[in-house]
């Protein structure tokens, strides 16, 4: 019996495994490709480079229109740092308020936010880029990142709210003993026990905000305004011209911030997303 469960278990570790390297082979196809030849990308059946070349990187890094992947790097981190405050600090301030305060028409409000959460993003675009286009805003970063300021993300403080319900009423009431406000009591007692919420929340941003194209795409259009993956989309021609080893090449750096925020992080963000829902 135990020699059958034994090879029940090698067996299923066999099959994550074998999937999970036919999950991760598209990336392995896009990194070892950039630093291959442009001849060979699409005719060289191998997944190893049998020859290896840095010129993509090089020629990539230069840009476009005498702008370099430079700049857009630069663009996409103001724009996912600046989300990332924003979210973590609206966000938290938020499920404080709706989780620990009273105050009117709470069960309505919060029930509001929670139907936002099923709202595509398209149903809100015409109206926002209309709004965004009175103020002259277009062209500017102030729709990508503004939005976050103001607790737009419902998902996260929905998480929040799920965290803090699950932290004892008793600590909030010691410190009202000790003569501590509301304001006192967010940040010394609520923000620290909220940590890992915060840093899931934190995760999050910064991937959905360097992901995100189609946003991008809509509100921005000069190119020295660019982030990486409108850069990316650049170095693409639909009459098939495209420089494939530039484009590899810049998409292989753009997962880098990415991959190194996940994995410095990922302790507290296993630990915010187990712990969110417990009481």
């Amino acid at each position: 019996m135990p020699l059958k469960r034994r090879l029940v278990q090698a067996g299923r570790h066999a099959a994550i495994i074998l999937f999970g390297l036919l999950m991760l082979y598209p990336v392995l196809w896009l990194i070892l490709s950039s630093f291959k030849p442009n001849h060979l990308i699409f005719t060289s059946s191998s997944l190893i480079p049998t020859s290896f070349t840095l010129d993509h990187f090089v020629n990539g890094w230069k840009g476009l229109q005498g702008v370099s992947f430079g700049r857009f790097f630069g663009n996409s981190a103001l724009i996912s740092v600046m989300s990332v405050l924003g979210n973590v600090i609206s966000c938290s301030l938020a499920a404080y308020a709706f989780s620990r305060l009273k105050f009117k028409f709470k069960g309505l409000w919060f029930s509001i936010m929670l139907v936002t959460i099923m709202l595509p993003y398209h149903v809100t675009l015409v109206p926002q880029y209309i709004l965004y286009n009175e103020l002259h805003w277009i062209n500017t970063y102030f729709p990508l990142i503004l939005p976050k300021w103001l607790a737009q993300d419902s998902f996260f403080i929905l998480l929040m709210v799920q965290f803090i319900r699950g932290i004892p009423r008793e600590l909030d009431e010691s410190a009202t003993i000790d003569g501590c406000g509301q304001s006192q009591i967010f940040f010394r007692i609520v923000a620290p026990l909220l940590v890992p919420a915060l840093i899931t929340t934190a995760i999050f941003t910064f991937i959905w905000s360097w992901d995100d194209f189609f946003s991008q795409m809509i509100y921005l259009s000069k190119i020295d305004l660019f982030t990486v993956q409108l850069g990316i989309r650049s170095l693409f021609d639909p009459s098939g011209q495209s420089d494939w080893g530039a484009l590899l090449a810049m998409s292989t750096l753009s997962l880098l911030p990415v991959t190194i925020i996940f994995l410095v992080f990922q302790r507290y963000f296993l630990e915010g997303i187990a712990t969110t829902g417990l009481k």
